[in-house]
């Protein structure tokens, strides 16, 4: 058996003396893992660091083997990425979430995501935004998408503000007003074709939808806790969102 691809890195470990098993996310086959022969040498650490993009060859007897795998760099983002709390930590959440999804099933739609966050994460504002939409792909990569198109009770588009806990469906402020205090915020950034960015207070917001969501249907179920990068991520666009020179208490 064998094939090639293009993948993201999304860790290692070591492998007897010298060799090292490698995570990666693949465009066509999905997260899988494979040995590195020497992969614990010099020469190879440095391009198999987490972040980076490679091109991969997969070899095994048999398709349910762990199989081998023979890496060649295409971008080294793990040394861009490495100087940003914000990109090191929204590198660790995005590697958990992958952890989610079955191994070897592909999802191309999350692989050209991962792609272009990765490409921002060193910028904590776009981070933020592309890391929250993520999820929310996420959700719907594992069945359980949210509808923020239109209004659960009048069917209508316009000025959407909030999400039913229950149902994962947008509500207007009018038809959610009386119920305001039971329902989550929908930040207006999210709604699709907005063209707007979110303020620090609307993507905490953000986060805390997907969260919930995240929590309820993935991570309660599977007896998961959210992982600690995510927060750890939070905390850290939250420092960088503060004015020069001020300090979080």
């Amino acid at each position: 058996m064998e094939w090639r691809d293009e993948g993201i890195i999304l860790g290692t470990r070591r492998h007897g003396e010298t060799s090292a098993i490698l995570e990666v996310m693949t465009r066509a086959h999905g997260r899988h893992l494979g040995l590195v022969r020497g992969g614990r040498s010099r020469r190879m650490q440095p391009l198999l660091q987490a972040g980076n993009r490679v091109e991969l060859t997969w070899r095994a007897r048999l398709d349910e083997h762990l199989g081998l795998f023979h890496a060649e760099a295409l971008d080294l983002n793990a040394a861009r990425l490495f100087d940003s709390a914000t990109a090191v930590f929204g590198l660790q959440t995005l590697a958990a979430h992958l952890r989610l999804l079955p191994e070897r099933d592909p999802h191309a739609r999350l692989y050209g995501a991962l792609e272009i966050v990765l490409s921002h994460l060193d910028d904590a504002g776009a981070a933020a935004e592309l890391l929250v939409r993520f999820e929310l792909m996420l959700l719907d990569e594992l069945g359980f998408g949210l509808d923020l198109s239109r209004c659960a009770a009048t069917g209508k588009s316009e000025d959407l503000a909030y999400v039913s806990p229950k149902s994962g469906r947008a509500v207007s402020r009018s038809a959610g007003a009386p119920w305001q205090d039971r329902l989550l915020l929908l930040p207006a950034f999210l709604k699709r074709g907005s063209g707007l960015h979110g303020t620090g207070a609307e993507i905490d917001a953000a986060f805390r939808l997907t969260g919930f969501f995240l929590s309820r249907h993935v991570y309660e179920p599977r007896g998961m806790t959210e992982p600690e990068a995510r927060a750890g991520f939070l905390s850290a666009f939250g420092r960088s969102t503060l004015p020069s020179g001020e300090n979080a208490a």
